[in-house]
């Protein structure tokens, strides 16, 4: 089968791989309808992140279930299903409390020895507790696709932000970062019931995709002009619920210091830098909490699906090129030189 492999920074390759097969008995192999490659993977493709030469790579995906292991009762050859970024038991004592992304036998698409997403199948370990079925009409609807991808990762990953931040009724969120990942925070906050959502980007494109998803305010500024701008917009007080959906030292300072007094930072952007931008004095003198991490999206997709397929939320607009398989190299640059948000690729 054809994947994309990692072979040096800014060398992606699509190769002939193994085929994607059942080895355990709680084993599926899925045949990739749709996947799209995540802001975490440049880290990779620039360098910033180790791979080993012809590592697989990509994590966000949904298709059809081609073959099952003898222990697969959940699933069935022919379902149409999304994947989570990744797997997990749903039996150990941390996918019984919800966090997924702990997993006591889980594990990362793209990780040394097992498939990625970006390829033309995968297996998939632990089915039964990793996949979530879709309506099978949903093949047909490319729209539909595009926003049950979201599911994978940036949707689930923007509402673990919102949800860690306390966006809630009333009150006023703001999101640090214009990616996807924040695109799509400022979806959850206001799917959440927020009053106020004030979006920090610099580039109108993204930050229209903002407003569209429910922004009421953006700031284009950076550093200590954004925190005096929001605090401009929040008569000095700052921001109840703050997401932090970039990772650099200077975004996480950002966060903290347009956060309101009493509010809190949900962070979901994948840290990176030489330090983490926090002042535990400030925290502790606002008393502004600080909650995010691995967003165990397996745990939201139930949630999150029924408002997807209804459109209460469309978190589609996040994808703004699509290339073939063989064409995912090209996927990467354009990321990577940001004329492109996100990337879909379809097989």
């Amino acid at each position: 089968m054809r994947a994309t492999t990692i072979h040096a920074p800014f060398d992606m390759r699509v190769q002939d791989v193994p085929d994607a097969v059942v080895r355990q008995p709680t084993d599926a192999v899925l045949r990739v309808l749709r996947a799209c490659i995540c802001g975490s993977d440049l880290w990779a493709y620039r360098g910033e992140s180790a791979r080993q030469p012809g590592q697989r790579i990509g994590h966000e995906f949904l298709g059809v279930v081609e073959e099952t292991g003898s222990e697969v009762t959940g699933v069935q050859r022919g379902d149409l299903v999304v994947a989570p970024f990744m797997w997990s038991d749903g039996v150990c004592d941390y996918c019984r409390e919800g966090l997924t992304t702990s997993c006591e036998h889980g594990g990362f698409w793209g990780s040394v020895g097992s498939d990625g997403g970006q390829g033309e199948a995968v297996r998939v370990p632990y089915a039964d507790a990793t996949l979530v079925q879709l309506p099978k009409d949903a093949a047909g609807d490319d729209h539909l696709l595009s926003a049950l991808l979201t599911l994978s990762d940036v949707m689930g990953t923007g509402h673990h932000a919102a949800l860690g931040a306390g966006a809630r009724p009333g009150a006023t969120v703001a999101v640090v970062g214009d990616g996807a990942v924040g695109l799509c925070a400022v979806l959850a906050a206001k799917r959440l019931g927020a009053e106020r959502i004030i979006a920090l980007g610099r580039h109108q494109v993204r930050t229209d995709i903002a407003r569209r998803f429910g922004a009421t305010d953006v700031v284009a500024e950076r550093g200590d002009a954004a925190v005096e701008a929001v605090r401009e917009l929040t008569r000095g007080q700052g921001a109840h619920a703050v997401v932090e959906a970039v990772g650099t030292e200077q975004s996480m300072r950002t966060a903290v210091n347009i956060t309101r007094d009493g509010g809190a930072v949900g962070f979901v952007g994948v840290p990176h830098g030489s330090g983490t931008g926090l002042d535990l004095s400030v925290m502790f003198d606002g008393n502004i909490a600080l909650r995010g991490g691995v967003a165990p999206v397996r745990t939201y997709i139930p949630e999150l699906l029924p408002d997807v397929l209804d459109g209460t939320i469309d978190p589609s607009p996040v994808f703004d090129m699509t290339v073939g398989l063989e064409d995912v190299p090209a996927g990467y640059k354009a990321m990577d030189e940001r004329t492109a948000l996100k990337v879909l690729v379809t097989n």
